[in-house]
C-alpha cells in the first residue's frame, strides 16, 4: 500500500510582504497623482511575492478583482503594499492587496486602493503546482483571514448587484 505524502503546510504571515516606494514623477498624471496603471502594477508585483513567498514556487498573476480606489496619492508620498494570501485552491493563492499613501512629515498614513488577485503556483516545467495548506496558528493571523474573506463576499455581492 502506497503512502500519501501530507501536504506542506503555510501560514498566513509567511506570505505577508510590504513593499514601498516614493511616488515620483514618472508615475504621476497631470495633477501630480498616482497613475492608476502604476498602482495596479505595484499590486501586482507584491501579490506576486506574497504568493511565491507562501508556495515556495514560481507564479502567474490568474486574476484580479474589482480594484477599489479610494484616495489619491500625491506626489512625494510613500506608497505602501501590503498583500498576504487568506485562501488557497489545490494550485492557487488569494492574496489580499492594500495600498496606502504615507506622509511622514504629517505624520499621516490613509487607504488609497485595495483588491483581491489570485495566483497559480508553477512547477518547473511551467505546469500549474500544489500548493501549501493555509495555516493561521493565531488569533491575529485567523481574524486577518476572517476579514478577507468577509470583505471579498462583500465586494462580490455589491458587485453582483450592480450588474442586474
Amino acid at each position: 500500500m502506497q503512502q500519501q505524502s501530507a501536504r506542506r503546510t503555510a501560514t498566513l504571515d509567511d506570505s505577508h510582504t510590504e513593499t514601498t516606494e516614493i511616488l515620483m514623477p514618472d508615475d504621476t498624471n497631470n495633477l501630480g497623482r498616482a497613475l492608476g496603471g502604476s498602482v495596479l502594477h505595484w499590486m501586482d508585483i507584491c501579490g506576486a511575492i506574497s504568493a511565491r513567498r507562501f508556495s515556495r514556487r514560481q507564479v502567474v498573476t490568474a486574476s484580479m478583482d474589482h480594484v477599489d480606489f479610494l484616495a489619491p496619492i500625491d506626489l512625494g508620498d510613500v506608497v505602501v503594499t501590503e498583500a498576504y494570501v487568506f485562501e488557497t485552491g489545490e494550485t492557487s493563492m488569494e492574496a489580499k492587496v492594500n495600498v496606502y499613501a504615507e506622509r511622514p512629515s504629517d505624520e499621516e498614513r490613509r487607504e488609497t486602493a485595495s483588491s483581491f488577485f489570485t495566483f497559480v503556483a508553477l512547477d518547473d516545467e511551467e505546469n500549474a503546482a500544489a500548493v501549501p495548506d493555509l495555516r493561521c496558528p493565531t488569533d491575529e493571523q485567523e481574524e486577518k483571514r476572517e476579514q478577507a474573506l468577509a470583505e471579498r463576499a462583500r465586494r462580490r455581492e455589491a458587485l453582483a448587484k450592480k450588474e442586474r
